[in-house]
Parts: structure tokens; sequence; C-alpha cells
């Protein structure tokens, strides 16, 4: 059986708005490299306009 490593952060765009609430949308993962020195980003869209932000994905609670 092989093991599938889980993504270490989660890829969202941002884009802020008139209204100062910024508007977040999941856009990929990103996993850390063994050496601790980089990332392989994987995106599932390519944004035209806001932010790339990574965020740390936290183990949920079982």
């Amino acid at each position: 059986m092989t093991e599938t490593k889980k993504p270490d952060f989660a890829a969202y765009v941002v884009r802020d708005r008139d209204d100062k609430k910024a508007n977040w949308r999941e856009i990929g993962v990103a996993f850390r490299h063994k050496d601790g020195k980089g990332l392989d980003l994987l995106l599932d869209a390519v944004p035209v306009s806001g932010r790339v932000v990574l965020r740390e994905i936290e183990d949920k609670a079982e």
C-alpha cells in the first residue's frame, strides 16, 4: 500500500473589495520539499487579478 502525502498549505486567490471585506477562493495546494527549502504549488486555477495566499492546513480534530 502506498501512502499519499497530504498538502501542507492551501492556496487562495484573495481579492480586496470596496466594502473592505476580502473575497477568498481556494485555487490549489502546496507541498513542502523534503529539505524544507521550497514548495511545490499545484493550482487548479490561475488568477488574473488579486493576490495568491498560502495558508497552513491545520489537522482537524477527530
